[in-house]
């Protein structure tokens, strides 16, 4: 569920009467459900991944499995490989729990150079998308 906490500036305020909104707080999106098409749980939004150069968000870091944080797996997932569910207050990534399973993922210990434009093109060929600094232009 959307964390809906901050003053103004949550996502689902009076002022958007359930639209979706332009501009979110980042402490309203990080903890956010994240489904697939199917409505399967593939885990919550730990973490947001921001371009200084640019300010844009590049990935999130999904966090999937694990209890209690123990044995979970953390994966980036491009900004555009997510989409909004107003109604259902979360977001959805068009990818089933297999795929998510077999995705290039870390743990909390060792975390992938998100700079590198190499490490970059292959999560989004992974998650068919195009790479974040290309949807600038």
């Amino acid at each position: 569920m959307i964390n809906e906490t901050r003053g103004g500036g949550g996502m689902f305020n009076t002022r958007t009467n359930g639209a979706s909104p332009r501009l979110l707080s980042v402490d309203s999106l990080v903890g956010n459900e994240v489904h697939n098409l199917e409505g399967d749980d593939l885990g919550g939004i730990k973490d947001m991944m921001l371009d200084v150069h640019t300010g844009h968000v590049a990935y999130v870091v999904l966090s999937f499995g694990g209890i209690f944080g123990m044995g979970e797996k953390l994966f980036a997932v491009p900004w555009n490989a997510l989409t909004l569910d107003t109604k259902e207050k979360r977001f959805i990534l068009n990818a089933d729990k297999e795929k998510l399973k077999n995705a290039p993922g870390f743990d909390k210990a060792n975390w992938p150079d998100m700079a590198d434009r190499t490490w970059g093109d292959k999560i989004h060929s992974y998650y068919g998308t195009k790479h974040y600094s290309e949807t600038l232009r």
